[in-house]
């Protein structure tokens, strides 16, 4: 990632296009389509995402396998509204879970994950296969109907790169299922820098739902559903109402609604989107 690029302009709207500081100068955001990104800071090194990643900045649960199993699950609904069992590769698919989900469903999978740890803890105690590696480079060999990819967008160096690639490895008629945090969501506005989603020292890039719209359209996808969900919504039903006094209260603030879902207010920002169907039109 150039440093420029992070700190001069919007991925989508161009040089041209006006943007502002937020949060204390600790992102840019454009004024056009309200892409944010992290101002890079060179001193800080950049993040590895092996073992000590998934010991601390909340990424602790990556392997706990009913908090995990239930967010798979959940995902596997939201994909299966639209496509059925067929070839699928999950980028950034951490510890497999959703890879077993989707095996279980008829799915054929593969997965790809940049972490040694989260690669091996797939392969060994799931069972699932994934190559390891950076899916821009391991894209070029392979071949899906569906590509996943949750919560990785917001942490790649250059989103255009990696949706073309995604692009590249889908067959005509292909799905991708998204999602990034939304930094247009009430919470994002609410909270500001205690924003749960926000987390600039692992994002480089903070989407709004207009600004992912436009990425995706610009690089050959067209937007078939988008709306966005609270955290609460992959939070299992028991630890939900546990927890009911102190998560309901600011839902319902934030969405104006008892509803999970929102089309544009929630923490967690969902596309599906699609390539065309005919080679020759994209």
């Amino acid at each position: 990632m150039s440093l420029d690029l992070r700190s001069g302009a919007c991925l989508t709207c161009g040089p041209d296009q006006p943007h502002r500081s937020h949060l204390d100068g600790r992102l840019r955001r454009c004024l056009g389509c309200g892409l944010g990104w992290t101002v890079a800071d060179p001193t800080v090194p950049a993040t590895a995402y092996e073992e000590d990643y998934f010991t601390g900045g909340g990424y602790d649960d990556y392997f706990l396998p009913a908090p995990r199993r239930f967010e798979a699950g959940r995902r596997l609904r939201w994909l299966s509204s639209v496509v059925g069992p067929s070839v699928l590769v999950e980028a950034g698919c951490a510890g497999g879970y959703f890879l077993e989900a989707a095996r279980g469903a008829g799915f054929t999978v593969t997965g790809v994950e940049v972490s040694r740890v989260a690669a091996g803890f797939a392969v060994e105690r799931l069972g699932v296969p994934v190559r390891q590696g950076y899916f821009e480079r391991v894209a070029p060999s392979l071949r899906a109907d569906v590509v996943c990819a949750f919560h990785v967008l917001e942490h790649v160096d250059d989103p255009r790169v990696f949706l073309r690639a995604a692009r590249e490895v889908l067959t005509p008629g292909g799905w991708l299922a998204l999602e990034v945090p939304n930094i247009a969501s009430a919470a994002a506005n609410r909270l500001g820098h205690d924003w749960p989603g926000l987390q600039p020292e692992y994002h480089p890039w903070h989407f709004t739902p207009e600004s992912l719209t436009r990425l995706l359209t610009a690089t050959g996808f067209a937007v078939v559903r988008r709306d966005t969900a609270v955290f609460r919504y992959y939070m299992p039903p028991r630890y939900r109402l546990r927890h009911a006094r102190r998560l309901l209260p600011r839902d319902w603030l934030d969405l104006r609604s008892p509803r999970l879902t929102h089309p544009r207010r929630g923490d967690l920002l969902r596309i599906l989107a699609r390539t065309p169907r005919d080679t020759r039109s994209g």
